[in-house]
């Protein structure tokens, strides 16, 4: 039942009760704001949101049963796809899980080539999410600056791997080749001149009354309710919820770094934006320092050292490579663990169980996007149907990573 206030022929104001029913409709899996093919069952009195469902499994590709019919390192290419918009943190934790099984080392220039490609592949996951959420929002520029610097780290990465979004680069143990000659140079000259451009597109966006209007108190996350769903990354620390791997479970060097963790305060649309713009710029600042750090320097500096015999140019540490394996017939010890990492999305893990033979025995991904999703629901009821592309915007959900 509606109130419907309309105006008589003579002017006066009547008020009117009528009888209103719920319309179901479907959002995606086709919908050009939907990111991937999902589908929402939404529940409208009106413009008002009163229920909305998540239906995922369009993009089902058996990832997890498809490690147990192939090797290790013929499963190894195909896991670029578990989240492909940040396939270096699939390959580190697929790689870091067999490496604690088997106890392989890791040299210290490896652990650094690792940190430095990951936070760079943070900054492109945080750049597409900037602009396709500003185009669902109805600006159109953002969407071709974003995509301008985005391209310069794939750039970065053609070099170092030959592959712009499926790398497989890391091995385990190692990294497949070391980098290529003037490749950290490239690196800290872009850390240098994106700054500048994160400061674009703040005057440009982070002040906007139509976006201000479109995101603050959209979408409030509570923090307890956030826990109660799993919910990690951005989504979480925009909430207010100190929770980083990088800083609670430190991996690779990250214990070596300083950076700090971008939090909200009101757990809203526009903090989430907030603090994935900072998170670019505190990515920015973690990979300045491993440049600085990584041992052996530039791939030039250390072959000018081999070359003059300096013993340290042959310290385990300089070695891009471990243990020396031969991938396509190595058979790991038995064993189980888990090993996680922070992605652009949140806690992102690869539970592996290995039996002694050249396949795994049992390979489970954790995707932080399956969990943020869930919570959509939750933010959506009993807001306005417009709002429902600023909110669903504003987590960030890989499908891929959400069907596995």
């Amino acid at each position: 039942m509606a109130t419907v206030i309309n105006q008589d022929t003579k002017g006066v104001f009547l008020e009117k009760d009528i009888e209103t029913n719920d319309m179901v409709v479907n959002i995606g899996p086709q919908h050009p704001s939907t990111h991937g093919v999902l589908r929402l069952i939404t529940t409208l009195d009106g413009e008002l949101v009163k229920d909305i469902e998540p239906i995922i499994g369009y993009l089902h590709r058996s990832k997890e049963k498809m490690a147990e019919s192939r090797s290790l390192y013929q499963y190894q290419p195909t896991i670029d796809r578990v989240e492909y918009l940040s396939s270096f943190f699939d390959h580190y934790v697929f790689v870091s899980s067999l490496e604690k099984i088997a106890e392989l080392s890791v040299p210290k220039r490896v652990q650094y080539i690792r940190m430095i490609t990951m936070e760079l592949n943070r900054i492109t996951s945080h750049l597409l999410w900037f602009g396709t959420y500003l185009l669902d929002l109805g600006a159109t520029s953002p969407m071709f600056y974003a995509f301008r610097d985005r391209e310069k780290i794939l750039k970065l990465f053609e070099d170092l791997t030959g592959a712009r979004m499926m790398y497989n680069y890391y091995r385990f143990g190692g990294v497949i080749a070391d980098l290529p000659e003037g490749w950290l140079d490239k690196v800290r000259a872009f850390t240098e001149d994106f700054p500048h451009r994160l400061d674009e597109y703040e005057a440009i966006v982070t002040k906007n009354p139509i976006f201000l209007d479109r995101t603050i108190g959209v979408g409030y996350l509570d923090p307890e309710l956030a826990i109660q769903y799993g919910v990690t990354g951005p989504t979480l620390r925009a909430s207010g919820i100190n929770l980083d791997q990088r800083k609670t479970n430190p991996y690779c060097c990250y214990d070596e770094i300083e950076f700090d963790v971008p939090l909200g305060k009101n757990g809203d649309c526009y903090d989430r934006y907030k603090v994935r713009m900072q998170e670019m710029r505190e990515s920015l600042r973690i990979i300045r320092q491993a440049v600085d750090k990584i041992p052996g320097g530039d791939t030039a500096d250390l072959e000018k050292m081999r070359a003059a015999g300096d013993e340290a140019a042959n310290s385990p540490d300089f070695q891009i490579m471990g243990k020396k394996i031969n991938f396509i017939t190595y058979k790991p010890p038995k064993g189980e663990t888990m090993t996680t990492v922070e992605s652009p999305r949140g806690f992102l893990g690869c539970y592996m169980i290995t039996d002694g033979t050249p396949k795994a025995y049992r390979v489970k991904w954790r995707g932080a996007s399956f969990s943020n999703l869930s919570i959509l629901p939750e933010l959506m009821n009993g807001r306005l149907f417009p709002d429902l592309m600023a909110i669903f915007g504003s987590i960030d959900v890989i499908l891929p990573e959400v069907d596995r």
